[in-house]
């Protein structure tokens, strides 16, 4: 019954969000046919605003668990919104093992989460070094990576763009997973598709 309540929720918020993102955004999608129905996949996007989660999950299709830092649970609706979309609470400042779990356990099961490798908002801007968790996922698990650009929507009424890119296959770098090497070869082609997309 918790599943049912959860599934009705997300489809609620979803339309609603949808709605708002197209009137407000005047939303652009394109290469949603690159995203395929079935088998785990990982979402990485370009972060600028608290817009980007919502427009990922009104439009990829998928019903999606994001990695959320865990101060956004401090506030009650982001909280619920956590509570619907099944979002990965993340401990940010330290190597959180059971995030890494159940990340790892969601894209087994054939599903998909998301993230942002830059780690936070505009992280490419402020000179944050990209994070590896995607490419570290993306090898862990055997998952594709769709690299999403996001652009434009600035301000309200201004029109926004998400544009979907074809899954990336990694599974050639399997055998190397733990080395560094390969980790940050991996995270460059992620953000390097990610960056393209955004022009």
């Amino acid at each position: 019954m918790k599943e049912l309540f959860k599934k009705i929720l997300r489809g609620i918020v979803k339309g609603a969000m949808f709605i708002y993102c197209k009137i407000v955004y005047r939303m652009k999608i394109e290469g949603k046919e690159n995203i395929p129905k079935e088998g785990a996949l990982i979402f990485c996007a370009n972060h600028r605003s608290f817009l980007d989660p919502p427009l990922i999950v009104c439009t990829a299709g998928r019903h999606i668990r994001f990695l959320a830092k865990e101060e956004l649970y401090h506030n009650a609706f982001l909280r619920f919104l956590g509570f619907a979309f099944e979002a990965i609470k993340v401990h940010r400042d330290s190597k959180d093992l059971e995030a890494i779990k159940i990340s790892l356990k969601t894209l087994k099961e054939g599903k998909c989460i998301a993230l942002f490798p830059e780690g936070t908002r505009n992280g490419l801007e402020k000179g944050e070094k990209v994070k590896d968790g995607a490419a570290f996922f993306a090898l862990n698990a055997n998952a594709k990576v769709i690299p999403v650009g996001i652009s434009g929507g600035k301000k309200f009424f201004e029109k926004v763009y998400i544009q979907y890119g074809k899954p990336l296959d990694f599974s050639e770098y399997k055998a190397n997973r733990k080395d560094k090497e390969v980790l940050d070869q991996v995270t460059k082609e992620i953000m390097d598709h990610i960056i393209m997309l955004t022009k």
